[in-house]
């Protein structure tokens, strides 16, 4: 395999993260080396990433002096709220340099990374679309950038496209992320800088930029490039087979084994 290919493990949900934490009670099962999760809850508790009001975007040094909390109930306003209605704004060409996906509420411009909230009242979890199923652009929140749009990510100076369609949206939960300072105890890996990955594995193909309630099922610890990356599983909760899924064992394992495969092998040519 490729030196840049990424390492996985299915992680018991009741062990922390580096930035993140599962609060459940759920019954773990290991067959050799590799855990599966079983959730008697859906309830995250994810360490979110609360910024000064001042500044709606996240250059090193606001993230080095940001504040985190972590979401443990309804009691957080910065986290809890009712979904808005949001509009998107295109600046730029798809499929250069240029294109941006603005986020705006009304008339204002917001950021998706820190202005939407990571729950809503009714105990469901914001996804932030950034990938359509069946399409290849790597498109991501652009986490340096003021208002964090969603751009194409470049590698050597060129759009970064994957080696054939993703399955799955691919998105990540607003307010939270990924902290490169803390080593995880026992996979001795840094958190990767970003907000917390979501894999959605419903039927339908969601629009990019498109805020979607989910339904946590199970999580991924991907080993990147010697970072850890979270890998959130989860179905939107209007998608028919949200009554169906309700934790990681209720998902075939064809889909399962699929994910980390996929993932797996997406960097090599």
């Amino acid at each position: 395999p490729s030196s840049n290919c990424s390492r996985f493990l299915l992680f018991p949900p009741s062990r922390s993260f580096s930035s993140a934490r599962i609060r459940s009670s759920p019954l773990l099962l290991r067959t050799s080396s590799t855990y599966t999760m079983k959730f008697r809850s859906t309830t995250l508790s994810v360490l979110a990433l609360t910024l000064p009001a001042t500044s709606a975007w996240a250059p090193n040094a606001a993230v080095a002096a940001a504040r985190p909390a972590f979401a443990v109930g309804g009691s957080s306003t910065a986290l809890f709220s009712a979904v808005a209605s949001y509009s998107t704004n295109q600046v730029g060409e798809a499929a250069t340099e240029s294109f941006r996906l603005q986020f705006k509420e009304d008339d204002t411009v917001i950021s998706p990374w820190h202005d939407i909230p990571l729950m809503s009242d009714n105990g469901a979890y914001n996804m932030v679309v950034e990938i359509p199923k069946m399409t290849k652009a790597k498109m991501e929140v652009a986490t340096k950038e003021e208002s964090n749009p969603i751009a194409q990510d470049i590698k050597k100076g060129k759009l970064r496209d994957y080696h054939g369609p993703i399955f799955w949206n691919y998105g990540c939960l607003p307010q939270t992320w990924e902290d490169p300072n803390v080593e995880h105890p026992e996979l001795k890996c840094f958190g990767d800088d970003d907000p917390i990955d979501v894999v959605e594995i419903g039927s339908a193909s969601l629009p990019m930029g498109s805020v979607k309630e989910v339904k946590p099922l199970g999580v991924l610890a991907m080993i990147d490039d010697g970072e850890l990356d979270w890998k959130v599983l989860a179905v939107a909760t209007d998608d028919p087979l949200a009554s169906e899924y309700n934790d990681v064992d209720d998902v075939p394992e064809a889909v399962k084994a699929g994910i980390r495969e996929w993932f797996r092998w997406y960097k090599t040519p």
